[in-house]
């Protein structure tokens, strides 16, 4: 019965309706669950912000602000770092970072089942950036500051433009590329978990 109290207390704490969520809690993966389940008074909480981000980082995509790439790119370092910073202004640093953490678990696995990630298959290189990222925009501000989200937007991008992220290299017709400038086919990354992109400072783009 003990075993059993953690779940039956998240499927009520989290909202009202409390079938509907514990439904949607059985379809997590099992990193995702662990964290959730460690973490029942903040999981509604991380979720709104996880919606967030994403809404976010879209809106920069359709800007110059940045590079508009989201799959390894400058937007794709963005929404990580804003991610971060958000959870670990509203939830503490452990929780940001634990969480962070059990997404990219949670890669690895979609790798095996071969399902898509922003239009991709995750690899090993783009865990890689992730938590590196993860780590920058955790670094951008700290539990209940009262940095508005429109100041924390403009740290993470001005982060970026000064090289403090990563991105992943390609060329300007978006073709990955080797540390020293080679194309890699693309049918040599299919299925691959370990593969040799390079990652780059966040404000070396098209080289």
């Amino acid at each position: 019965m003990k075993k059993l109290l953690p779940i039956i207390f998240f499927a009520f704490a989290i909202s009202i309706n409390a079938q509907s969520d514990f439904k949607n809690f059985l379809k997590l993966s099992g990193p995702i669950k662990r964290w959730v389940l460690f973490h029942p008074f903040k999981a509604k909480k991380s979720l709104k912000i996880s919606m967030e981000t994403n809404k976010v980082a879209d809106s920069i995509r359709k800007t110059n602000l940045l590079d508009g790439d989201a799959a390894g790119g400058q937007v794709d370092a963005f929404r990580h770092a804003y991610w971060m910073a958000r959870l670990r202004q509203e939830l503490g640093k452990s929780s940001a970072r634990s969480l962070g953490k059990a997404h990219e678990r949670d890669n690895y696995i979609t790798y095996k089942k071969r399902k898509l990630e922003d239009g991709v298959v995750p690899d090993e290189i783009s865990s890689e950036m992730d938590l590196y990222n993860n780590e920058e925009g955790l670094k951008l501000i700290t539990k209940n500051s009262n940095v508005s989200k429109e100041g924390l937007i403009f740290r993470i991008i001005n982060a970026i433009h000064q090289g403090k992220m990563k991105i992943i290299k390609k060329d300007k017709e978006g073709n990955f590329l080797t540390c020293d400038g080679k194309i890699i086919p693309k049918e040599t990354l299919k299925g691959k978990w370990k593969n040799n992109k390079c990652l780059v400072a966040s404000n070396k783009i098209d080289e």
